[in-house]
């Protein structure tokens, strides 16, 4: 038996992953910007003084949080992370106060404005508001983090630099501050012309590796052949073709506008409705999603069987860092017309491990390299005529521990995802037994903010009732022969 080919060599870690760099370069039109923001509710005020002793702490020893990302002038060599020079903890640590009442809107409509401006690229890609004076003598800290540092699950891992977990944790010592390095686009392009030779090799070297290794995979896969290569194009077909189903006719329109959602359910309920009808949380929160879409539909006069979901399908293994992108994309057919909740759940789960199983899951992963290199009006052109879905979800673990931030408990986390040409982002994350839902949505497409939202809570509450203690029916006895009763005597009358 042959010997199974030598891995690539590895990228260096200061080095942006074609991904990645996609990612950067969307932040340039609001229809790409890939930023995401965690909303964390606290439970009291927290102490400014340890706080920003957390965020300064926690960006020396996640360098990517002290780094920004230099672009080469020439595509001699690939862009680079770089040690901000200029790193000013005052500009990404900023603290302000809500007005009276200080609601749970008006939270999420500053973390909507926070979310909506671009972030400036000359800069550490992340910014992060301490918010006072919510109702109820709470607090909230907005962390904003673009995707070119990391996605989802790496974000989780990330920020557990930041947290404590007790309330009054001792002080941690503080880790020296990274060395930054003044470097420009320029200075790029003169090194990599100086070590061209060995730049040319060992990027062949890369690029032909991961080619022998995914051609390897497929050779080796049980039962492979040429047909096993057929297949693995009819796959890659269906990940870069158009979706499973035609998007919704009511959910065409886009604008700038964005509005945020949010409901919680306790993360053992979910898992027993789930469980009830053989399934996972991630089936049941699909098919509440689907429930409460389809709701929606009913309401405006517009039903339809199904419309296109796009859900993330982690590529992460325990030898991947925290920071970069790991994840691919997958479409699945939502049965918002189904009625029935265990049959939504079913057709969801049905359809998504067909989606995970799919060969050629990693496929734009595969041709990012090519797409990174076109320039900005190429690549812009390109994203328009990519198909895309009516609705993006997706479903992180957090914290199963309680976590604590400066003296002050996180009673619970929001995650609001960007809007990348779609109608709606609906993220989910579980965090100390409770799930939160946020549904960030264009305004233009849903236009009945009110339908929608009553809808999504109705779809979450019928899925919910699957897990909960059916009634016990009433136990059927044969009935008991009774004794006549004496009559009883009217006054006066004789016996």
């Amino acid at each position: 038996m042959s010997e199974p080919p030598s891995p690539p060599p590895a990228r260096p870690p200061d080095e942006l992953s074609p991904v990645d760099y996609l990612m950067h370069r969307g932040e340039a039109q609001p229809a790409t910007r890939s930023a995401f923001l965690n909303v964390e509710i606290l439970d009291r005020p927290a102490d400014w003084g340890r706080l920003r002793e957390a965020i300064d702490r926690a960006s020396r020893v996640v360098i990517r949080m002290r780094q920004k990302v230099v672009v080469p002038t020439v595509p001699t060599t690939p862009p680079r992370w770089v040690v901000d020079p200029d790193f000013d903890l005052n500009y990404h640590l900023r603290r302000a106060a809500l007005p009276a009442p200080g609601t749970l809107r008006q939270l999420l409509d500053l973390a909507e404005l926070t979310l909506q401006s671009p972030l400036d690229t000359s800069r550490a890609l992340w910014e992060a508001i301490y918010v006072e004076d919510l109702e109820g003598g709470r607090a909230a800290l907005l962390t904003k983090l673009s995707h070119a540092i990391t996605d989802g699950l790496g974000g989780i891992a990330l920020f557990e630099q930041v947290y404590d977990t007790e309330r009054d944790a001792l002080p941690r010592p503080m880790p020296p501050i990274p060395i930054p390095r003044d470097v420009s686009g320029e200075d790029l392009v003169r090194d990599s012309l100086t070590h061209l030779p060995e730049t040319a090799v060992s990027a062949g070297r890369r690029a032909l590796g991961r080619a022998v290794t995914t051609a390897d995979r497929l050779i080796r896969r049980p039962g492979a052949t040429v047909g096993g290569a057929i297949g693995f194009a009819g796959s890659a077909r269906r990940m870069l073709g158009p979706p499973p189903v035609p998007p919704s006719p009511l959910l065409r329109r886009r604008s700038l506008v964005s509005r945020t959602f949010v409901l919680e359910v306790p993360l053992a309920d979910l898992r027993a409705a789930a469980k009830a009808v053989g399934g996972s949380v991630n089936d049941a929160y699909l098919a509440a999603l689907s429930g409460g879409l389809g709701r929606y539909h009913q309401a405006l006069g517009v039903p339809i069987d199904a419309l296109p979901l796009t859900l993330p399908v982690s590529l992460r293994t325990n030898d991947d860092p925290a920071s970069g992108n790991r994840f691919a994309g997958a479409t699945i057919a939502a049965p918002i017309g189904e009625p029935d909740p265990a049959e939504r759940i079913r057709l969801v789960r049905e359809q998504v491990i067909a989606r995970r199983n799919e060969p050629a899951i990693d496929v734009i992963g595969q041709i990012a390299p090519v797409l990174s290199l076109l320039p900005d009006g190429a690549l812009q052109l390109v994203s328009e005529r990519i198909n895309v879905p009516d609705i993006q979800a997706s479903n992180v673990p957090g914290y199963g521990a309680e976590t604590f931030l400066a003296g002050a408990k996180v009673e619970r986390q929001y995650a609001m995802g960007p809007l990348p040409r779609v109608a709606m982002m609906a993220i989910l994350v579980s965090r100390a037994g409770i799930c939160t839902v946020t549904v960030r949505y264009d305004t233009a497409s849903f236009s009945a903010a009110d339908q929608l939202e009553k809808g999504l809570q109705l779809g979450f509450d019928e899925v919910l009732e699957l897990g909960r203690p059916k009634p016990r029916p009433a136990s059927r006895r044969a009935p008991r022969q009774q004794t006549p009763a004496t009559p009883r005597r009217r006054p006066g009358e004789q016996t």
